[in-house]
């Protein structure tokens, strides 16, 4: 089988390097532009290219994939099947109509639920308790392609974005493999349609999907803070128009922060930062003050003394 991968982020790197482990035929790999990337801003590869050029891979990366200079390469190339991970383009009709054996994609949720950029985010955000793999045969639309399988698992009650993006993209080759070996000479694998009426969408994340309602209970604030970890963090802002990141944090198991107003600081004994939410309490543990370094929520209130009373702001007063 003449394997095309096109796959771009650190997700996709797992599974690329399982082909290569199994004896795969990978005629190319197909990846993004060098870009900006970093603090710095340096122009730096994409994650998969480090393992294609280990390996000695033909690497190609094209600006746009429906170009039709590309389409033409593609084509000279004649693949049996292309496997798409974590890419960032979307594939166009007159891509996906080259290989016989179809695009086989790798979606990290189990669709038709959390169709969309960001499954991983918004299954935590929304405080889902599993998740999964799935194989599909991609079509022109969002997500909407053929199943051909799936691989359940349950969400780690603390996991953040970035440990359940790595413990999914290290599970996916099995069923990636399996998926490609189940795959007849000329064909796709078996493979079966999508209920459309159960289907869920994962928008892109923006900024403000970072920012914290107060009103919202403990538990949903604890599950944005999980769910934004990588990007763009969870935050609010506190008096003299402080931005401050909640960068881990719990659920107060006990009556404390019971009868604070939405937003509402206290400050226990043992100093520790009691933030009143619509239901329950909220345990800061780590923050960020805006261009600060991470620190512990007791070094926070030593530095910027704040006091039982104070009060989280819905926003910037500046803004």
């Amino acid at each position: 089988m003449r394997v095309v991968f096109m796959g771009t982020s650190a997700f996709s790197v797992p599974s690329l390097k399982e082909l290569i482990a199994r004896n795969f035929d990978i005629i190319g790999v197909v990846t993004q532009p060098n870009r900006p990337s970093g603090r710095g801003n340096k122009v730096a590869p994409p994650p998969v290219m480090a393992a294609a050029t280990h390996h000695d891979l033909q690497i190609y990366q094209p600006q746009k994939i429906s170009r039709p200079d590309f389409v033409r390469t593609l084509t000279r190339l004649q693949p049996d099947v292309i496997v798409v991970v974590a890419f960032g383009q979307i594939i166009p009709k007159s891509v996906l109509d080259l290989p016989p054996c179809g695009c086989i994609n790798v979606h990290p949720s189990l669709l038709p639920k959390y169709r969309g950029a960001a499954p991983i985010q918004w299954a935590l955000i929304n405080g889902e308790t599993e998740t999964g793999i799935t194989i599909m045969l991609l079509d022109e639309s969002e997500d909407t392609g053929d199943i051909i399988l799936q691989q359940r698992m349950k969400i780690g009650h603390t996991e953040t974005a970035s440990m359940l993006s790595d413990r999914l993209a290290h599970a996916a080759p099995a069923v990636l493999v399996e998926a490609l070996e189940n795959t007849p000479a000329n064909a796709p694998p078996p493979h079966i349609a999508q209920n459309h009426e159960e289907a869920t969408h994962a928008h892109r994340l923006t900024k403000e999907t970072g920012e914290i309602n107060w009103a919202a209970s403990a538990r949903q604030i604890f599950n944005l803070v999980r769910g934004t970890a990588n990007w763009p963090g969870a935050y609010s802002f506190v008096a003299d128009d402080l931005r401050l990141k909640i960068l881990e944090c719990h659920v107060v198991d006990d009556s404390q922060g019971d009868d604070l107003p939405p937003g509402m600081v206290a400050i226990t004994a043992q100093r520790k930062l009691i933030v009143g939410t619509g239901e329950g309490g909220l345990h800061l543990d780590y923050v960020q003050p805006a261009n600060k370094k991470k620190m512990n929520a007791y070094d926070f209130l030593n530095g910027y003394h704040l006091k039982t009373g104070d009060r989280f702001l819905p926003k910037s007063p500046n803004q």
